[in-house]
């Protein structure tokens, strides 16, 4: 019998779109079955937005997200605005802002994060409906390599002074959290690790934030491709060749 193994670099590199691809799905129909509503509710994205993006740690009772760490998710984006992003929730009463910059939920941003899962969880279980298996297998995969990812991330020799992953790993799954809730955070926090990954890889090639969002198609823009799939792969070895192969087969068979 012939078998395929992909080693941990190369499955990294073929499973970054199909996890952005599940994950993306996974938040547009939230937006459109019912997050946008709940938002608004709330005071719409100006008071909401960044709750979204840091949902996973502030979501956690005394949940924070510090300043570098805060930078780092928000890495592409322009410092400035998103300061004054921050302004406003904390204006609307949804975030607080400690002294040393760290982020939290307050009351009201908690109540909307509690909503903001219930949302998740219904319209997950209608978008991966009849693949329970498959997502079941997923969230223990992910579970595994997230796992594996953090214990990596504390052993790190020289850690990384702003990582997008360790801010927000591990996700918060409060008991009894919908399978599909699981999968979609999961793979969220997966991203970050990747980005995390690319962010050194364009890096150490002596780019910034702008300037590799502006490198076009090329050799140069290959190479730092295929360092960000080696810097991310090191998780991987905690899957089997056999159930990397899974992973990459499960994803895409979901629809969305």
């Amino acid at each position: 019998m012939n078998t395929v193994e992909l080693a941990p670099h190369r499955i990294a590199g073929l499973l970054a779109p199909a996890v952005d691809r599940t994950f993306r799905a996974g938040i547009l129909a939230g937006r459109d079955g019912g997050g946008a509503e709940l938002s608004q509710r709330y005071g719409g994205i100006t008071a909401t937005g960044f709750l979204v993006d840091l949902r996973t740690r502030l979501a956690a009772p005394g949940g924070t997200v510090d300043g570098p760490g805060f930078a780092a998710i928000t890495r592409y984006h322009d410092p400035v605005a998103c300061r004054r992003s921050v302004d406003k929730q904390v204006a609307h009463g949804m975030i607080y802002r400690g002294p040393d910059g760290a982020l939290s939920a307050t009351e009201r941003g908690a109540a909307f994060l509690a909503e903001l899962y219930q949302v998740h969880a219904e319209v997950t279980e209608e978008l991966w409906t009849g693949h329970d298996d498959r997502v079941a297998r997923l969230v223990s995969m992910l579970g595994r390599l997230l796992s594996y990812a953090l214990v990596l991330a504390d052993e790190e020799a020289n850690p990384v002074a702003s990582s997008a992953f360790t801010a927000l790993a591990p996700p918060y799954e409060p008991d009894g959290t919908p399978s599909g809730v699981l999968l979609l955070n999961r793979l969220g926090t997966l991203r970050h690790h990747r980005a995390d990954a690319h962010a050194a890889a364009w890096t150490a090639a002596g780019h910034t934030a702008s300037s590799i969002a502006a490198l076009p198609a090329g050799p140069e823009r290959l190479a730092i491709e295929l360092e960000s799939d080696r810097r991310a792969a090191a998780p991987y070895a905690a899957l089997s060749a056999e159930e990397r192969l899974t992973m990459l087969a499960d994803l895409a068979a979901l629809p969305g």
